[in-house]
């Protein structure tokens, strides 16, 4: 069972349920450290007097403020006297419906749960009503010297805390992004054409399919490099596409999101979800009919088998090839590049059989 990050009393009314806060995500970051180049020495940060040079102790730093002509310094224990019982209370000050919370409020998420088996029933009703009426309570509380906005929600049977932004740490886009369309005319057909391609790309939410592909490709790196082999590289970005072929684009677009994919294997996109669930979820609302999964993996082999184009190969696959026939440098070229070089390979192969 992991440990809560902060223990006190949810109130609302004048009812107050204790509770106990736990962290509702976890980070799958590769974490690296610092080296001096050319050794395996490692670098690490000192609390250092800036005009002694003399490192620091914890227990000597105290925080302070710059007044200007002076730092006012402030003690640990003084921040907690002037908050009294309110870092063991979130107060609920009213509800709100939940769509009227912005999106770009929410920061973290946490669990609650009841601190003893005790305030269960409290706790229950306090979820179900939630549920029920479709509301979050808005709140504040403190945690670690520092105030904050939250919004207490009901979620899959239990209560969840979400930290929100305060309203002046909202930044203005309009202030923020100098070239927002303001009176940008867009045509009939190109509405249509971009609803369409909105419409063919629609699925269903399902967070399982995706997953953070570039963590997968660093740790292909590191282990790439721990045994002295080569990495693929990543395909350059898309090229930024032109106004006057923002019409060709749309269609191009959704004649691809429509088509069976040319071969090899199954593509995702850059979030790691897989082409196939848009284009199914699309077939589904289209035609009521679910893609024949076990047909579709035979077919998939066939066209492996019957692919006679190198440009209909995906990078990766390009690279197997390129790997498996020794082309020196692949792991350094682009797309285009290893189609070339396989082309070659190819017919030199064919030049030594004659």
């Amino acid at each position: 069972m992991a440990r809560p990050v902060w223990s006190g009393t949810l109130t609302f009314g004048l009812v107050s349920l204790p509770v106990q806060m736990f962290t509702a995500t976890d980070s799958h970051t590769v974490h690296f450290h610092q080296l001096q180049r050319g050794t395996s020495d490692r670098v690490r940060n000192k609390r250092v007097n800036e005009r002694t040079g003399d490192e620091v102790p914890l227990d000597e730093i105290v925080k302070g403020y710059d007044a200007g002509d002076e730092y006012v310094l402030i003690e640990p224990g003084e921040l907690e006297d002037i908050a009294p019982g309110r870092s063991q209370a979130v107060e609920i000050t009213g509800f709100v419906d939940l769509e009227q919370v912005e999106p770009v409020f929410f920061d973290k998420t946490y669990y609650l749960g009841p601190k003893g088996k005790e305030y269960a029933k409290i706790y229950a009703l306090l979820e179900k009503a939630l549920a029920e009426a479709g509301k979050a309570g808005i709140a504040t509380f403190v945690m670690r010297n520092r105030q904050y906005l939250v919004a207490v929600k009901a979620e899959g049977g239990l209560l969840t805390l979400h930290t929100l932004h305060w309203a002046d740490e909202i930044r203005d886009p309009r202030k923020e992004i100098g070239a927002l369309p303001q009176d940008t005319e867009v045509t009939g057909r190109e509405l249509k054409m971009a609803e369409q391609l909105i419409d063919t790309l629609s699925m269903e939410w399902n967070p399982e399919d995706f997953h953070d592909t570039f963590q997968e490709q660093v740790t292909k790196l590191i282990e790439a490099k721990r045994s002295g082999e080569s990495v693929e590289k990543a395909e350059p970005p898309a090229k930024s596409t032109n106004v006057v072929d923002l019409m060709e684009a749309l269609r191009a677009s959704v004649d691809q999101a429509k088509s069976p994919k040319a071969g090899g294997e199954e593509k995702a996109t850059a979030s790691g979800a897989p082409v196939s669930r848009i284009k199914d979820a699309a077939d589904k609302r289209r035609s009521g009919r679910t893609a024949a999964k076990s047909e579709g993996k035979g077919k998939a082999e066939d066209k492996r088998t019957k692919a006679s184009s190198l440009d209909s190969l995906t990078k990766a696959e390009l690279y197997r090839r390129a790997t498996e026939a020794g082309v020196p440098g692949r792991s350094s070229m682009s797309r285009e590049e290893l189609v070339k070089a396989l082309g070659g390979k190819r017919g030199r192969r064919g030049a030594r059989a004659s």
